[in-house]
């Protein structure tokens, strides 16, 4: 990581210049597919790609120094061997200085870059970085790049001239972007050898990344980060196009309150049956659902074990079409069987169902079905605690720390073991009741014995282990206080239905303790209002030899020949 200052140039004619934190980048008038919104997801990959470093160098550290103590007691148990008597041993020699296990360098791959901008951000701003690989389809989009590296001070430099008694030059040299013009997709295949495989893989197209996933998730190494951003929320989080969806991601979407959540747990999905085939599984350490996109951040290993555990860890959903109950059914099931020498013998079989009737039993409503998704938690509350430690100290240098510390606030402390969430407001709908505030609801749920958090997905949702029907019946002990005109309810209406239930415990609405702790009356931005007006994805990039842009992938046009 360079930390030499960059003098800005002035700007050329028919250019404006751009700049976010220390990077500065030049656009032409025509060019339209840099987004400023999108420095939140930039300054989140910064900080997530320099915690994952750590994490890493950690890990190769710890392997490092059991290689050391393994071959110091193969040594000593050799001399011991080998001498007459122990008290022959000669003494180690004393060493004059302690060896010290060097910090890890890593190769980082950004299959889309356009202007660039998001590979000079990690070459400044990111260390023990070894080169970034930057690639475009584009050649108006290499062009660009190469343009907006030189503007950095992150182009290549001649080595300087060396003189007789001239003491070396230890200065820290610049980290090298390569930038490669070509298809995304050959040049991460390219890189599925082992010996050639990179360490982060960073994937942000315009719309969905699932073109690119089964290369990705091939030429990581193991304990290796991707990152992937999908755009196309009107596919995942919407019921409008699930064939689109369902060719996309290989599942259906979820029609709603809480389709944004789902919509990480179908990419995460589609990543992890990817990944299994080549004997590789996932780990989500980061899955934020943000504006108009999700972005995740995954580790991808090898290991057998874990591969056959992907199938735990999908399941389908039976979600109701009107008061919106959801009822799991995991793919396949584990047992596990202890064995008298210690060891756990694992047997997997076939999951058992239908999990639910043909209709719902809250309501009497037709249940959809959704998914296959990914069931098992979609954040290590371990990893998002160390980037926000990092984001405490290191906050003067993300432009957005304010929202960044807000969003994993809330994404740490979210119920890891349950799925989706429900908000109080859209619940009082189903029942044409007042709506009880957050404070009423959580004390209702605290006090039951359930436990609760926010989820990142939506302000005012609750995430809960009180199942579907224990909200209900809290929701019928609150019309008890709160009455309903049943004479303005239909008789055949779903809503007269859940309100003819006699509710089977009586909810304490009285304040808990403990509920100070996930309001927000810490000033945190936990969620983000509109940051300017008009704002989205932006416009989509012009392909071919026009001003660059991000490209899905190749398209080929073909003519049919007239008869």
């Amino acid at each position: 990581m360079s930390s030499n200052k960059i003098t800005v140039p002035e700007v050329p004619d028919g250019f404006t210049l751009h700049t976010e934190n220390t990077s500065h980048i030049l656009l032409s008038s025509n060019e339209a597919f840099l987004n400023p919104v999108q420095e939140f997801n930039r300054d989140l990959s910064v900080a997530c790609i320099r915690v994952w470093s750590e994490e890493l160098h950690e890990f190769k550290k710890a392997k490092w120094l059991r290689a050391q103590e393994k071959r110091a007691t193969k040594q000593k148990k050799r001399k011991v061997d080998g001498a007459a008597d122990v008290s022959e041993i000669p003494p180690a020699p004393a060493s004059t200085e302690q060896r010290e296990y060097p910090h890890s360098k890593f190769v980082i791959l950004e299959a889309l870059s356009a202007t660039g901008l998001r590979s000079i951000r990690y070459a400044k701003e990111i260390p023990h970085v070894s080169h970034i690989l930057a690639n475009d389809l584009s050649s108006a989009a290499t062009a660009a790049m190469k343009r907006n590296i030189e503007l950095n001070g992150l182009g290549p430099r001649p080595p300087p001239p060396k003189s007789e008694g001239e003491a070396p030059n230890h200065t820290t040299k610049p980290v090298e972007i390569r930038v490669n013009e070509g298809d995304a997709c050959t040049l991460m295949y390219n890189h599925r050898e082992p010996s050639k495989r990179v360490d982060v893989v960073d994937i942000d197209p315009y719309g969905t990344a699932a073109p690119f996933i089964d290369a990705a998730v091939q030429c990581v190494r193991d304990e290796g980060l991707l990152c992937i951003t999908c755009t196309d929320l009107a596919v995942l989080a919407t019921a409008n196009f699930p064939e689109k969806c369902f060719s996309n991601y290989g599942g259906i979407p979820i029609k709603s309150e809480y389709s944004h959540e789902a919509a990480l747990r179908l990419v995460l999905n589609a990543v992890s049956t990817s990944a299994a085939r080549y004997g590789r599984y996932i780990e989500p350490l980061l899955s934020l659902s943000i504006d108009f996109y999700v972005r995740l951040f995954i580790r991808i290993g090898s290991s057998p074990m874990q591969v056959k555990r992907a199938a735990t860890k999908t399941s389908t959903y039976w979600i109701c079409s009107n008061c919106q109950s959801f009822h799991g059914q995991p793919l396949a099931r584990v047992t596990e069987t202890p064995q008298p020498n210690g060891s756990i013998n694992y047997n997997f079989k076939l999951s058992g169902g239908p999990s639910v009737p043909d209709r719902c039993t809250e309501c009497n409503s037709i249940l959809h079905m959704a998914g296959p998704m990914w069931s098992a938690p979609i954040h290590s509350p371990d990893f998002v605690a160390k980037v926000l430690n990092h984001l405490e100290n290191n906050e003067s240098n993300y432009g957005t720390a304010t929202r960044m510390k807000g969003m994993l606030t809330v994404a740490k402390e979210e119920l890891p073991d349950c799925p989706f969430y429900f908000t109080p407001s859209k619940v009082s709908k189903l029942f044409h009741c007042v709506t009880p505030s957050f404070e009423n609801m959580g004390s209702a749920l605290l006090n039951g014995g359930y436990n609760i958090s926010r989820s990142h997905a939506s302000a005012g949702s609750i995430k809960t282990n009180a199942t579907n029907a224990d909200i209900f019946d809290i929701y019928r002990s609150w019309v008890k206080t709160h009455p309903v005109k049943m004479e303005n309810i239909s008789p055949t209406s779903p809503a007269h239905t859940m309100l003819s239930k006699e509710p089977k415990i009586e909810a304490n609405f009285t304040a808990h303790p403990d509920i100070n702790k996930y309001t927000s009356r810490i000033k945190l931005v936990r969620y983000q209002e509109n940051p300017t007006p008009n704002w989205g994805p932006g416009s989509k990039a012009v392909s071919g030899t026009g001003p660059p842009g991000k490209r899905k992938h190749a398209e080929v046009e073909t003519k049919d020949e007239e008869e």
